[in-house]
């Protein structure tokens, strides 16, 4: 299973920079017993039956991107240097691990000015991230983070457009509830206040699980041999009552959709005995062609990245032909891509 087979040409174009508005009018591909149908996620009543459970991931992006000063006395005086922080991964000890760009510019010890109030320390630098420790902490860090962060946007839209006061509300969903993010479940960000309440209507139930999305959902896999890539770890908990949600669906016939790799991953994680149980810690689950779904009847995602895990995961869900169709028919029909973009919902043959 070479790299190569999960590449394809994007005309650069058809890469989402701005959502759709209101969310749920962004279009739809529905790949349904080997047929495909355009439609809009407001259709989704159409395509779910009563009994269906969709799962959501619960957490929430942090506005993880900070722009500050590194200052730094010197013979003709103070000298000052841009530092871009990107926060990764919070720490048991207090510490968060940070892309710093440029590295090279900061010595350990030295601290980031980000406003009057907020500021940090490079406390060490470890496989080119640092470590930095905040002089906030607890209500007063978050306070200080809303305040002064910006939107952790994907590369390809942050090499278009730098993040905006509308990020913060684009780039979260309406269910946000645990902060540990750094990137969005997008499928996610399709959904409305009024399309829920079409869907609660029409007898589909909901379960909230939450896996907090690492900056590793965007690092590119670098061996030509995809099997030997190995995954970054990202947290995630399946509480006792999620997990019986999904047994009892499952045992009453209904399907189990989870909206977003991120949830697929995470209820596959939880579910590698065979059966859905509550779970709790990190994970570095990989799912290629060849994978055994043990939980997930379908799944609605954005279109992907080539050559990335993610459209591995489809290929393993759906099959390589039929993902390389759903693909085809998505540029051809001028579905908009990537975090920003349109949807699919995709039902294995």
């Amino acid at each position: 299973m070479k790299l190569s087979d999960f590449d394809f040409d994007l005309p650069e174009d058809l890469i989402a920079t701005r959502p759709a508005s209101p969310r749920s009018s962004a279009r739809l591909l529905v790949a349904d017993a080997g047929q495909i149908t355009d439609a809009h996620v407001f259709d989704l009543t159409e395509w779910l039956r009563p009994g269906d459970r969709l799962i959501l991931n619960d957490t929430k992006v942090l506005p993880a991107r900070l722009s500050g000063k590194r200052h730094r006395d010197s013979a003709q005086g103070p000298v000052s240097a841009a530092i871009e922080v990107t926060l990764l991964d919070p720490k048991a000890s207090g510490t968060w691990t940070a892309l710093l760009k440029p590295l090279k510019k900061i010595k350990i010890g030295e601290s980031i000015i980000f406003t009057d109030q907020f500021s940090a320390v490079l406390e060490d630098v470890i496989e080119g991230q640092g470590v930095l420790r905040f002089n906030l902490t607890g209500s007063d860090f978050d306070g200080a983070l809303s305040e002064a962060g910006a939107m952790p946007l994907p590369p390809y839209i942050a090499a278009k457009r730098k993040a905006d006061a509308q990020d913060k509300t684009d780039y979260q969903t309406v269910w946000a509830r645990h902060a540990g993010a750094v990137a969005a479940p997008t499928a996610s960000l399709h959904f409305d206040d009024t399309l829920l309440a079409k869907l609660t209507s029409k007898g589909v139930g909901f379960t909230h699980v939450t896996l907090h999305v690492g900056a590793g959902t965007f690092l590119p896999v670098k061996v030509e041999d995809v099997t030997t890539h190995k995954m970054h770890a990202e947290w995630g908990h399946v509480s006792e009552q999620a997990a019986a949600e999904i047994n009892e669906t499952k045992a009453a016939g209904g399907r189990v959709i989870p909206v977003g790799t991120t949830a697929l991953r995470l209820i596959e994680s939880a579910a590698r005995s065979g059966r859905i149980q509550a779970w709790d810690g990190e994970t570095d689950i990989f799912i290629y062609p060849g994978f055994e779904f043990h939980v997930a009847d379908a799944l609605m995602t954005n279109f992907h990245l080539p050559k990335s895990t993610l459209l591995m995961l489809v290929s393993a869900l759906m099959g390589k032909g039929q993902m390389d169709e759903i693909y085809a028919h998505a540029v051809n029909s001028r579905y908009r891509f990537f975090s920003y973009g349109d949807a699919s919902l995709l039902f294995p043959s």
